[in-house]
This record gives structure tokens, sequence and C-alpha cells, in this order.
């Protein structure tokens, strides 16, 4: 019964930690882990607020992190509805959250790239994968075709003989990179296991 209850009215909460692994959206009506939800609150002006980090006061609306989805809550008055008052939606909203997640990602791998997890370069990263260190593989989103696919092969080769997963990330430009990094040119990078790499993954 208990289980029941939380989960019938899981898109919401009262602002502070997130307490719950997992949150029902408030869209499509799945209930989902928080790390592919976006949870959304009202500012005292009214305005609706992307809250990535979870943290803002007061009640929160839970939705899946897709654009289309997104787009949906908008247009169909979600968050109104689910607040039970009036809710004002910026017309850039998109872009802003897709500004503010780009954000959170060149910041992870900026620390990652600092922690010392992070490894750029072609030859760099192939000796990386070589040695079966790589968790992530990374590659510049404007990059030639040819050196991402030769890394991919071997990534993905080595990683089912291990019997592992083989995540490859292609979001970021390589301007993007190379400015998160503080190096220039970086067209293919690789994070090696630690806790900012699996930040990083949940980011990508």
């Amino acid at each position: 019964m208990e289980a029941t209850e939380r989960t019938s009215d899981a898109e919401y909460d009262a602002g502070g930690e997130d307490l719950a692994p997992e949150r029902m959206c408030a869209v499509t009506r799945e209930v989902l882990e928080t790390d592919v939800l976006i949870r959304f609150v009202r500012a005292p002006d009214g305005q609706i607020v992307p809250d990535l980090e979870r943290r803002l006061p007061g009640r929160g609306v839970w939705v899946k992190c897709h654009r289309e989805t997104v787009e949906k809550a908008v247009n169909s008055k979600i968050f109104a509805k689910s607040l039970k008052q009036e809710a004002v939606v910026d017309p850039a909203l998109m872009d802003r959250i897709d500004g503010l997640m780009l954000r959170r990602l060149t910041s992870t791998l900026a620390l990652a790239n600092k922690a010392g997890l992070v490894v750029a370069g072609f030859q760099q990263v192939e000796s990386g994968l070589e040695k079966a260190e790589v968790r992530v593989l990374l590659h510049g989103s404007d990059a030639a075709e040819d050196g991402c696919h030769k890394l991919d092969r071997k990534f993905k080769a080595i990683q089912r003989d291990l019997e592992q997963a083989a995540p490859i990330v292609a979001i970021l430009t390589i301007t993007e990179m190379s400015l998160a990094m503080g190096r220039p040119n970086v067209v293919h990078a690789a994070l090696i296991s630690g806790g900012l790499s699996e930040r990083f993954l949940r980011e990508a």
C-alpha cells in the first residue's frame, strides 16, 4: 500500500534532497529513475524553472528528459495543472535547458580532466584502449568518421571480451571539448574509471 501511494504521487516532491530513486513523468505517466527526468519548479514570479540540481525549494514537477516530452508538457499546460496554480513558461525554455545540460557536461569533463581521469589525442586514446583502461570513449561531434570508427571498433571489441559495456559519447564539439580540457584541438579523448567518469556518463 505504501509503495502504491508513493507511485501515485511520484511526479511531485516538496523540494530539498531527492529521497526517491524514481519519479513519475507528469506527461507520460511512466515511473522512471530520476537520472532520466528533469525536475521543474515554480519561481515566486510564476515562471517555470528547470532544476537540474534537484535542490530548489518548492513543489517539483518531473518530466522525462526528451525534448518532445518537455514540449508536450508546455503545450498541454502540464505545469499549471500539476501545481494547481498559474505557471508561466518562457518560450526559450528548451534552449535554456539545452544550455544548462551542456554546461553541466562540459564542467564534469573539466573536473575529470583536472583529476587526471582523461587522456586526449588519437594515439593516447588508442594506447589506453590497448591497456583496457578506458571507461568512456569521447569524440568531437564534428570529428572525421574514419578516426572515430577505428577507435570505436577497438573499444567495442575489447569491452566485449571483458563482457563490459562500451559507452561512446559524441555530444560535444571539438571546440567544446578543447575548452573544457584547456587543450588545443581535442578531437578524441577517453575517461578512465573513476567517480567523475560515472558522473560524466550520467550527465551525457
